[in-house]
């Protein structure tokens, strides 16, 4: 319209970044939801954007051919496990209570980080690496994620949900050999504690992802670690924290189970 001045560039970018969440969140869903070739394929394609970001950023970060393969192996490794803990957490022998659970906990754990960051504030945790990481946030980090859990440990001891189709194979069913998963408590342990504990553990894993990844591109001298998501950055920048978290869940299951 003739005379109408252009929108505040703030305004603009918040629309352009909830409108590309809207459109993540929707296709995440559906493949989700459907599962099978189809969350395989999604899997597989946010893992190769993943990895080419990780190599983009690691060309600026060391020189020389032989290091930069060793980093990108390394990359490979990383981005790999998570993939197939992604695809491990959703097949026919489990229900999407587990890999809901996990997502969710990691979506508390930014949730969680971010509201009680900006409240509190406080001081920074690494500023040289992440500005805009507190103490307060990762202790809201930790809430989130214990809230999260907790709330998908009771609806599970309540049997709102359960583990595997097969009710009848619910207890033989199990992610580190003993027990279920992280629904089930520690011996005489009270549920809260083991919540909290493994709450605390997913927050301080997840905000280490996130540190990881914003060192990575400091070094580099880049912002994002890719602009394939309109004001969001790169895959890298999206699924940092829910990367660290899948790799420390594989690495409890090859030492427990």
């Amino acid at each position: 319209m003739a005379g109408a001045e252009p929108p505040a560039k703030g305004t603009s970018d918040l629309k352009v970044r909830t409108l590309s969440a809207i459109v993540m969140v929707a296709v995440a869903g559906t493949a989700l939801w459907l599962g099978g070739a189809v969350w395989i394929a999604f899997v597989c394609a946010v893992s190769v954007g993943v990895l080419w970001e990780w190599i983009r950023l690691a060309r600026r970060i060391v020189p020389g051919p032989g290091v930069r393969a060793a980093w990108n192996f390394a990359g490979m490794l990383y981005v790999g496990i998570g993939a197939a803990m992604l695809l491990f957490l959703h097949n026919d022998a489990f229900t999407l209570a587990p890999i809901l659970t996990l997502l969710g906990t990691v979506i508390a754990v930014d949730v969680g980080a971010y509201f009680t960051g900006r409240t509190l504030r406080g001081p920074k945790i690494a500023p040289s690496v992440s500005p805009s990481k507190t103490w307060s946030g990762l202790m809201g980090a930790a809430l989130g994620a214990t809230l999260a859990l907790f709330t998908a440990a009771q609806l599970w001891q309540e049997g709102a949900i359960r583990l595997t189709p097969d009710v009848s194979a619910a207890n033989a069913v199990s992610c580190f050999g003993t027990q279920p998963c992280w629904y089930a408590t520690a011996g005489a342990v009270p549920l809260f504690a083991t919540c909290l504990a493994a709450g605390l553990l997913v927050a301080v894993c997840a905000q280490a992802g996130d540190f990881f990844e914003s060192w990575m591109k400091r070094r580099a001298g880049f912002k994002d670690s890719g602009n394939l998501i309109p004001g969001h950055g790169g895959f890298f920048d999206r699924v940092d924290g829910l990367l660290a978290v899948l790799f420390l869940l594989a690495m409890a299951i090859v030492v427990l189970a």
